[in-house]
């Protein structure tokens, strides 16, 4: 490879650096110091050794090495912003599925508890879910008292206590599956989360043994909770309104007025006199 500008001629090119030559004088170029070596003639010639870098840096202008630099810091600062912008999609977003999931299963301990009353229609047994005490079963009618349900929330998702108005017990369910009434119902195994189903059914699953649900036979007898699931007609009820007497006594009671007499004043006395009504 041969460079001639006018001013350097390369003889000879060497593996990994280059013979240089100069007639008149002789440029070391390194770094950012050039050193010039004045002429001695052929005989005392100096040799002078040099990669093919420091050779391209020795000899570029000025003008062009600022540009160059221009170019470099442009290239370097799209390559960062483009790094930049391959973090921010290479960062997972949040799964919202799973946080309603997580907050859902944590029971609320600040916020007023919404209640509802209404009754729970079995679909195999064709009466309502009634709480007497310890004993639960799906054989009550239409109205019955025991047959009315106090709902209450337990988070802001679907998990609810259910309690016997009457009886004013929780329905809950062991670690065998059995369902069973309590009087207090602060442990996990008397929450339940209402599923409602494609059909427009409502199922109770339990919070504590999950896929465990809410069931009867059709003689209203609860099932063992470990042989349900989700599509058997057993775990499938509707809610309905209590249709029993108003939860307020007062108010199927008539109310009776009674009339109070007083003595008659000087003015109604001269009104009745004279024949004309006030």
């Amino acid at each position: 490879m041969f460079v001639h500008d006018g001013r350097w001629r390369l003889c000879r090119l060497g593996a990994p650096q280059l013979s240089i030559f100069r007639p008149r004088s002789l440029i070391a170029a390194g770094g950012s110091s050039v050193r010039t070596f004045p002429r001695r003639g052929w005989a005392g010639r100096q040799r002078l050794s040099a990669t093919p870098w420091e050779l391209w840096i020795g000899s570029a202008r000025p003008e062009i090495m600022q540009g160059i630099n221009q170019r470099c810091v442009y290239i370097s600062i799209h390559f960062f912003v483009l790094w930049c912008h391959a973090q921010g999609e290479n960062h997972p977003s949040p799964n919202f599925k799973q946080y309603v999931r997580t907050q859902g299963e944590v029971s609320d301990q600040l916020s007023r508890r919404q209640v509802r009353v209404y009754q729970l229609y079995s679909r195999t047994s064709g009466k309502h879910v009634q709480i007497q005490g310890k004993r639960v079963t799906a054989t009550a009618e239409d109205g019955n008292i025991y047959a009315r349900l106090l709902v209450e929330t337990d988070s802001f998702g679907s998990r609810v206590r259910i309690r016997g108005a009457e009886s004013g017990h929780y329905l809950c369910m062991n670690r065998r599956g059995k369902l069973v009434g309590k009087p207090n119902g602060r442990s996990r195994e008397c929450i339940f989360s209402e599923i409602v189903l494609e059909n427009n059914y409502t199922a109770l699953q339990n919070a504590k043994y999950e896929g465990w649900y809410v069931a009867f036979s059709r003689k209203g007898r609860p099932i063992k909770a470990s042989r349900t699931r989700q599509n058997q007609r057993e775990v499938h009820f509707i809610k309905r309104l209590h249709a029993g007497p108003p939860p307020f006594p007062n108010m199927d009671q008539s109310k009776h007025f009674e009339f109070f007499r007083f003595s008659a004043t000087s003015r109604a006395k001269r009104n009745r006199k004279s024949g004309t009504v006030s």
